[in-house]
């Protein structure tokens, strides 16, 4: 790997620990410089431009109970080809919250996808997308083990690999997509994230102009 292929990893690897670490402390200002104007966030909850998402977080921020989802990050794999890359950052995505009256911790175990450009000499963010891969609901205290009673209609509506995270989210007032990139999905032709991959590959080739039409 030459110098300059690491210095441009090393930059986007910085920006990738600045979008979580500005996300979850609400430092929106700093929160920006990750990415580049047009840019668009995908989670389960939600497909706007950046600025949006912003907006939509502060909102959820402000509700009974407030919005305290955390992200910890566990790694990342970085590929540039010129003024273009790609990431898949593997994180854990945890939300404190009360359910039947017990307090629990949901664990969603999950993948950010980047599309990443390098513009008038500044790396940015144009579209990240999240895939999850498996997710768990805990109660806080040992003593309340096999207490919590949930809505199974509402649970089942949702893969099993985010069905806790869909749950907490729908229960906030918020809508979840159903078909969201998913670890099932690995290899099946024409499931949602092989079609995230490809994507992905035309975008690192030059093939694909725009990652968000």
């Amino acid at each position: 790997m030459s110098e300059e292929l690491m210095r441009e990893k090393a930059v986007i690897k910085e920006l990738i620990e600045k979008w979580y670490i500005c996300r979850d402390y609400f430092l929106w200002d700093e929160f920006r410089t990750t990415w580049h104007e047009g840019g668009v966030m995908v989670a389960t909850w939600n497909e706007s431009s950046y600025e949006r998402f912003i907006e939509r977080c502060d909102e959820r921020r402000k509700k009974p109970g407030g919005f305290n989802g955390m992200h910890y990050l566990a790694g990342s794999i970085i590929d540039v080809n010129g003024n273009r890359a790609r990431a898949m950052n593997k994180l854990i995505i945890t939300e404190r919250r009360t359910v039947d009256g017990i307090l629990c911790d949901m664990f969603n175990y999950a993948r950010h996808f980047d599309f990443w450009e390098k513009r008038d000499g500044r790396w940015g963010l144009v579209r990240r997308e999240t895939i999850c891969d498996k997710d768990t609901l805990i109660p806080v205290y040992d003593t309340d083990r096999g207490k919590v009673q949930l809505n199974e209609e509402l649970l089942k509506k949702y893969p099993e690999e985010y069905q806790y995270l869909a749950y907490f989210i729908v229960e906030k007032g918020d809508s979840v997509g159903t078909d969201v990139p998913r670890y099932s999905g690995e290899g099946v032709p024409g499931s949602s994230v092989e079609k995230l991959y490809e994507k992905g590959r035309a975008w690192l080739s030059g093939e694909l102009s725009n990652p968000n039409l």
